[in-house]
């Protein structure tokens, strides 16, 4: 079986469901390819997630145009250094480029704001910090970052799409120091079952991505477990985080039933019970 190729089409789940967070832009094929693959699984509704402002004006252009999209809109937190120092050798692998320092910043983040307060804009994210790509230096540049994306989410009343990788402390310290917008999305949550109490005492929600089935993701499946059925959210972050046993393989919304079967074994409830409570979170959490 290659690599390359796309896994085949789960069977279709019988409550209709939402991905909570994927990038249609990075996946093969046209958005009404992805999106009817999506549709045939009852899959119906995808929140398609911008990393930086071109990523982001797409993403609101995309919302605009289908009504099963919403959109959410922000700068990566691998992308506020890079916007600051630049990035010369191209260790991102998103093209060499000049630093614009902190004016460059505000530039970046005034245009977040204007996309934020459209309709269709329903989310602020993926912002927060990630300490495996970035390191000290650029950690300056992403706190200031995520507190501007707290604040324009408070402004807009936009969930907050949280990515934090490796960074579990100091993402709830400054959640906890700036003030949390009333819907605040942890996005392919990473961190334990202690964690999850924690998210959950603050109302956050909780996205589990296909990661969860992985072999190694034990602590994963411990922070599903007691995570309350009513902050739980599911999600591809397509194409990355394809689910067992098709990792490695390209991912696209049209999978999330597999790895909404897997939280529902972790659980024990049954699929539909599961996807009904994720149906109605992600239309809390995104406000549609």
């Amino acid at each position: 079986m290659s690599r390359t190729e796309a896994p085949p089409l789960p069977e279709p789940l019988r409550v209709p469901v939402a991905d909570s967070h994927t990038h249609l832009d990075m996946q093969d094929g046209t958005v009404e390819e992805g999106l009817a693959r999506a549709a045939a699984v009852n899959v119906t509704t995808v929140v398609q997630v911008g990393c930086d402002v071109k990523g982001s004006r797409w993403a609101a252009e995309t919302a605009a145009a289908h009504a099963s999209v919403y959109a959410a809109v922000a700068l990566h937190p691998n992308e506020a250094p890079r916007i600051v120092h630049g990035d010369p050798d191209n260790w991102s692998r998103q093209g060499a480029r000049e630093g614009g320092g902190t004016a460059a910043l505000h530039e970046a983040l005034a245009e977040i704001d204007a996309l934020a307060a459209l309709d269709h804009v329903r989310g602020v994210g993926e912002t927060g910090l990630d300490y495996f790509r970035t390191g000290p230096e650029g950690m300056a540049a992403q706190e200031e970052s995520f507190r501007a994306h707290i604040e324009i989410a408070k402004r807009h009343g936009k969930a907050l799409v949280i990515h934090d990788r490796e960074a579990h402390a100091d993402v709830l310290r400054i959640l906890a120091d700036a003030g949390a917008p009333e819907r605040t999305v942890f996005h392919c949550y990473s961190g334990d079952a202690d964690m999850a109490r924690i998210c959950a005492d603050a109302g956050y929600f909780m996205s589990f991505a296909g990661n969860m089935t992985f072999k190694n993701a034990q602590p994963l499946r411990d922070a599903l477990a007691v995570a309350p059925a009513e902050l739980v959210l599911v999600e591809t972050d397509a194409p990355f985080l394809t689910p067992a046993p098709y990792r490695g393989r390209p991912n696209a919304p049209y999978l999330i039933p597999v790895t909404l079967r897997a939280m529902a074994a972790v659980r024990g409830v049954d699929e539909d019970t599961l996807a009904s409570a994720i149906a109605d979170n992600t239309a809390r959490a995104f406000d549609y």
